[in-house]
């Protein structure tokens, strides 16, 4: 019973492997799949359509968010904006239409957390693929976030991580993918897919010393939570 809480099923590497890809994510326990699409160079906001689109096939069981990446930020036209504005949101349009924001940043602990503490409404909201330590932890925990752990969490060189990871409230805390990148151990390096959620979950439940179901119920409660999830 695993929630995937970032999961870019929308890419190329799926195609026709999508089916299988998802039937393997039910098999391996999952519940629910969070779709993210994202600002393409080449097709503007149809990343983010296409997520709604999986999304549409089965309500129950994946959701969709949208938005632009923070490297591709400064390149969405006002056309990409307005259309994204009519999807969901970013900070600002979070806010406004009382939406979760789900947050990437990289190395840049400080300033995101200044950015959110100035303009970041009462919803909170995720930070997606949390690779810092329990210093930065704090800052998010503060401002009301959520932080949500991917197979970096099961990496030999992610002590700090781990730390945050085991420090954290348990209600705080989710798991995801970001597939097809970032597979844990043992298939680091290979294309990630929802199903393997679960060896980050069990990574997550060693490091807090919980049993996985227990470990299971939580993230999935928390995920339902944070991003307004069906249950």
């Amino acid at each position: 019973m695993l929630i995937d809480s970032h999961a870019h099923l929308d890419f190329a590497e799926y195609g026709a492997d999508l089916d299988a890809t998802v039937a393997r994510a039910r098999e391996a326990g999952l519940v629910h799949i969070v779709v993210v699409g994202q600002w393409r160079e080449d097709a503007g906001m149809a990343g983010a359509r296409d997520a709604i689109a999986l999304a549409d096939r089965d309500r129950s069981f994946f959701s969709a968010a949208a938005g632009s990446h923070p490297h591709d930020a400064a390149r969405a036209t006002e056309a990409d904006l307005a259309a994204l504005e009519e999807m969901c949101a970013q900070i600002r349009l979070a806010k406004a239409l009382q939406k979760p924001l789900v947050v990437h940043t990289r190395e840049a602990d400080l300033e995101t957390a200044d950015i959110l503490a100035s303009e970041l409404g009462p919803d909170g909201g995720v930070i997606h693929c949390f690779t810092s330590d329990w210093t930065a932890a704090q800052r998010y925990l503060a401002l009301g976030m959520s932080l949500s752990f991917s197979g970096v969490l099961t990496f030999r060189n992610a002590d700090a991580i781990r730390e945050a990871a085991q420090k954290a409230p348990l209600d705080r805390v989710m798991v995801e993918t970001d597939c097809p990148f970032l597979a844990p151990v043992p298939h680091r390096g290979k294309r990630n897919e929802p199903a393997y959620v679960a060896l980050t979950a069990a990574r997550l439940a060693e490091v807090r010393g919980l049993q996985p179901d227990e470990l299971a119920l939580a993230t999935t409660g928390n995920a339902r939570k944070a991003l307004r999830l069906p249950r």
